[in-house]
């Protein structure tokens, strides 16, 4: 056995120990001191070992990606990859969400008390209700929204409230939505990692995005809609620093501004997605004044979501402020920190399974060993994966999404259900899969890990 295959199988190791220790632990303090909250610490889920409409179909979608996965990715034209890893992500989370049935897997999922299809109702003037929307943050105000309306600023609730003024009603048109919407985030990381690290890289990782553990998590919650918002950010702005002429760059440099801008308008937290940000701005601007001929447009486009809710009377600092208060007068001041942000990554080693782990190991690696050459960016279509200097740039690019997930975590501000907040960066380390030999073997891994939750554990939110 070679010493880096060595090192994979200690990661994968290591992370399968991590979360066997929060899984006894979190059950000893909420069987103890009943402060967790959680019935199946530290996933938000309950153990419910069953089967469903979606068994037969994940099955075949796992057993054709890791038998045809990284063979078609290495052959396909790239815009027929795009959309051969968008329709596979779609039907991979399709079918994990239907073994819980069409009720409870899809349509159930975003009516839930808690949820933002209960509150689509109270925004039928939505100027009046966004000026107002701060007085019902804080538990006690007059009528305060539920949970995760409090905990989001609010174009998350928006964007339901508008689905159900196309006619687009209920639980199921919302489910479809996150789903369809979702499904994308691996198109625009692929996006991304071909403009900063080169082809080849982007096709060892698109049968990695394509059958990820995460899509648990994506079909369906309002998460992984975020985390597609949030994605094709960072996609667009890729594009902008790394290719094609003035007036394309720059209209991409908008584009990116203003889906950072919205994306800030779904959650407090993906703010942190601008470490993500800097790292494209970092391996993309080499060529003289390209930061400086984009920098005005992806600031135009980041100022127009804020000034849109900002001049319909929203605060968005002032509903941070109260957010804060929110948390801790619920479970989030009761949940123990010292547990969370250990158990927190173990939640994550669910989300991005074990060959992610292995992955971010030789991420580290790479890094290390080619400083000197990370800025030097490879070919769009190089056809070893770009090297050693390629590799390292695919490493800056998962350990700056990896840094804003650890800043999330030493917050204090997620502890519990990270396997769905933390979506938006999970996404972004799945690329350091591309990394590893063997892909097929480690595809299976994480085939498993999903089907393994998804049939053993009632997952929920």
């Amino acid at each position: 056995m070679t010493r880096p295959l060595l090192r994979d199988l200690c990661a994968a190791v290591a992370a399968t120990l991590l979360v066997v220790a929060a899984v006894l632990v979190g059950r000893h303090i909420q069987s103890t001191r009943h402060t967790l909250f959680l019935h199946w610490p530290p996933l938000f889920a309950d153990w419910d070992p069953h089967v469903g409409p979606g068994t037969p179909a994940a099955g075949l979608v796992a057993v054709a990606v890791v038998a045809y996965g990284p063979a078609l990715a290495a052959r396909l034209p790239w815009r027929a990859l795009l959309a051969a890893t968008w329709v596979t992500a779609m039907a991979w989370t399709w079918s994990l969400a239907l073994v819980d049935g069409w009720h409870r897997g899809v349509a159930a999922r975003l009516t839930t008390p808690n949820e933002y299809l209960r509150v689509v109702g109270r925004f039928q003037d939505i100027p009046a209700t966004l000026r107002d929307f701060t007085h019902h943050i804080v538990a006690g105000s007059p009528s305060p929204w539920p949970a995760h309306i409090a905990g989001h600023p609010p174009g998350a609730t928006l964007t339901f409230v508008l689905l159900d003024r196309i006619g687009l009603r209920g639980g199921g048109w919302a489910g479809a939505w996150c789903i369809t919407v979702g499904a994308t985030a691996s198109v625009a990381v692929l996006v991304a990692v071909r403009a900063l690290a080169g082809g080849g890289l982007a096709r060892r990782a698109a049968p990695f995005l394509a059958l990820a553990p995460a899509a648990v998590w994506v079909g369906a919650s309002a998460d992984g809609y975020f985390a597609a918002v949030a994605a094709w950010s960072v996609a667009l702005l890729a594009l902008a620093v790394t290719a094609g002429p003035a007036p394309g760059r720059r209209a991409a440099a908008f584009g990116a501004g203003l889906l950072f801008g919205l994306t800030c308008y779904l959650s407090y937290g993906l703010t942190l997605f601008a470490l993500i940000a800097a790292g494209a701005l970092l391996l993309g601007g080499r060529r003289p004044g390209t930061r400086t001929d984009v920098l005005p447009f992806l600031l135009a486009g980041l100022a127009v979501v804020p000034a849109l809710f900002t001049v319909a009377g929203f605060d968005w600092w002032e509903a941070y402020r109260l957010l804060v208060t929110r948390y801790y007068q619920g479970v989030g001041g009761t949940r123990p920190y010292g547990y969370w942000v250990w158990a927190n990554l173990a939640c994550t080693v669910f989300v991005v399974g074990l060959a992610t782990v292995a992955g971010l190991g030789r991420a580290g690696t790479a890094l290390f060993r080619r400083q000197a050459g990370v800025l030097a960016r490879p070919a769009p279509e190089a056809a070893d994966g770009g090297g050693g200097a390629a590799e390292a740039r695919l490493a800056l690019l998962v350990l700056c999404a990896l840094l804003a997930l650890l800043v999330a975590d030493l917050s204090g501000m997620s502890k519990a259900e990270t396997e769905r907040i933390w979506l938006p960066f999970a996404m972004w380390l799945l690329p350091a899969c591309a990394l590893l030999p063997r892909p097929r073997v480690w595809l299976t891994v994480q085939a498993l890990v999903a089907l393994l939750v998804n049939h053993l554990l009632l997952t929920g939110w």
